[in-house]
């Protein structure tokens, strides 16, 4: 992009409202979640928008030529939730002080902490012009704040340059480091942890035939027991489920062959009793969603942890992203890895006030991560 090529900022309706072709040329195929697809099944299921506290508003940079060049997947908030980036204690004390939080611009994958790239381009030289639209958006609006959550590594320096605050956090993720199949993932494990996730898998594996389905394979009446599921893991945590069931429907329509669905059946009665939703990426396979209608011991670390890890070495997938928080997660091989956000708040004083903040944070996340590290259930020497 030459300086003298204007550049053209603007906030489309929704992702629905740009075309699909247009769109997936800039998020490209690895990401599931990044797909024209699968935000606007979001959008079109009613998971996003009016009474959601979500309203889609995707910032596009459009070339020369009138084609998109950049975007970012940007949404209005009108609350916190659904993000797995917690900034509520930055509400509070903006509140506290006078201010309204609410709006602000949160530049996401709406309820999914999966890493992927948040500045969409299909030239580098559009970055800081992308970044610049969504401080406009903030600045423009009155808005409190913009916060890109679950940013990849790669993206980072470009808002550091801009002058965004950095956060980190960390997830647990499974690696395929050669193992072969299951039984090879076992052998890097010490003895004593070998011997638990065996009698876990057969604990869980007594009680249920376990179904793994993807593509044409997953019919109506799973995703009914999909839904089942959901709904009670929402009811359990006190929380309203952020999808809907068309949600749910529109996903089998248009992405079966990228979604992995986990269905376990009671062995007894035959009658579903738990399910656990994947999608499917190129190098990864992405835990979302899971719940169960029986209290079945170690189910869940088998439908969402070892059936997950059965697939990937399958499918040739190289990790396994098992979703937010969950230190149980490190027992059974998944592996503590850093996950990133950047924050613009223009506001002198109330951004000095959150620099200081994750200065504090940042060191002790790294001093959690360095322990967790160190309790990893991998053999050493003879193990």
């Amino acid at each position: 992009m030459a300086e003298s090529d204007p550049v053209i900022a603007r906030i489309a309706s929704g992702v629905a409202a740009v075309p699909a072709d247009a769109w997936d040329s800039l998020a490209g195929g690895d990401d599931p979640f990044l797909s024209h697809a699968f935000l606007t099944l979001l959008e079109e299921s009613g998971s996003v928008g009016p009474g959601t506290g979500w309203q889609s508003a995707p910032v596009c940079i459009d070339g020369p030529d009138g084609r998109l060049a950049a975007a970012a997947p940007a949404y209005l908030k009108a609350h916190s939730q659904g993000e797995y980036v917690f900034d509520h204690g930055w509400a509070d004390a903006w509140r506290r002080a006078g201010g309204d939080y609410y709006p602000k611009l949160q530049v996401a994958v709406p309820f999914t902490p999966v890493p992927g790239r948040r500045l969409l381009t299909r030239d580098a030289a559009h970055v800081p012009a992308l970044i610049g639209a969504l401080e406009a958006v903030v600045t423009q609006n009155g808005l409190s704040s913009a916060h890109a959550t679950f940013v990849t590594e790669d993206q980072l320096d470009a808002f550091r340059a801009a002058g965004w605050l950095i956060r980190r956090d960390s997830q647990f993720h499974w690696f395929d480091r050669g193992y072969g199949d299951f039984d090879g993932f076992l052998a890097a494990l010490s003895s004593r942890k070998r011997k638990d996730l065996r009698k876990e898998r057969a604990t869980a594996q007594a009680a249920v035939r376990i179904e793994a389905l993807t593509g044409d394979a997953i019919r109506p009446e799973h995703w009914d027991v999909m839904w089942a599921c959901y709904q009670d893991t929402g009811a359990r945590k006190w929380g309203t489920p952020y999808w809907t069931r068309e949600a749910f429907a529109l996903l089998g329509e248009r992405m079966a062959d990228r979604v992995l669905l986990v269905v376990a059946h009671e062995r007894d009665t035959g009658r579903p009793v738990a399910a656990a939703l994947n999608l499917i990426g190129t190098d990864a396979l992405y835990g979302r969603y899971w719940g169960c209608l029986a209290d079945i011991p170690c189910l869940h670390f088998e439908l969402c942890y070892y059936q997950a890890i059965d697939f990937a070495l399958a499918r040739g997938l190289g990790r396994v992203e098992a979703g937010a928080q969950g230190q149980h997660k490190l027992a059974r091989g998944y592996e503590p890895v850093p996950t990133w956000s950047a924050h613009f708040i223009p506001h002198p004083g109330f951004r000095a006030a959150v620099a200081d903040f994750l200065e504090r944070e940042i060191a002790a996340v790294e001093q959690e991560s360095q322990w967790l590290a160190g309790h990893a259930p991998f053999r050493r020497g003879d193990g």
